[in-house]
């Protein structure tokens, strides 16, 4: 039977380290301390999950602000360029587009008709456990705003199958 155990063992890790192959496969904290937000907008807290699609990703986030409001958001899109559509707690938001511009760099173009009203430059750091996504968007008054979220990866422990 140990021999089944080891067998296990080395799947889980070859089918962990296959989905890993994207950088920004995972579950991401915001980190307050190191992001820069223009005064009073930093988010309490936030958590994205990316998860492997095909050639792309499936994109979650949970933030919780200052007063308490909280914001949901998700999509599923490719490193194509093609638009997709993203949904929320507050309905249906801007549509997005990822294209890379490196193995561990991509931009996310946020469109308002055939506008674009923002970009994202997300960077996983080399060692895999830090993403800073820049985003340049303008206010309302049409003054230019760039935020720096920096993110740490969570990481989950793998529990070996041949101890007991």
């Amino acid at each position: 039977m140990p021999n089944f155990y080891r067998a296990l063992t080395v799947i889980l890790l070859t089918a962990s380290a296959c989905a890993s192959s994207d950088p920004f496969v995972g579950t991401w904290i915001l980190n307050q301390k190191r992001s820069v937000y223009p005064a009073g907008s930093c988010p309490k807290s936030m958590i994205i999950s990316m998860e492997a699609t095909g050639k792309g990703i499936r994109y979650s986030s949970n933030t919780v602000f200052a007063n308490g409001s909280t914001a949901h958001s998700q999509y599923e899109a490719d490193y194509n360029g093609r638009e997709v559509i993203v949904t929320g707690n507050r309905g249906m938001l801007l549509p997005v587009s990822l294209k890379r511009a490196g193995p561990r760099t991509v931009i996310a173009y946020y469109t308002r008709g055939s506008q674009i009203t923002a970009s994202s430059r997300r960077v996983v750091s080399q060692d895999g456990h830090w993403m800073r996504i820049t985003t340049k968007s303008k206010d309302l008054r049409g003054k230019s705003v760039t935020v720096v979220g920096v993110y740490e990866k969570k990481f989950n422990p793998v529990v070996s199958l041949t101890q007991k």
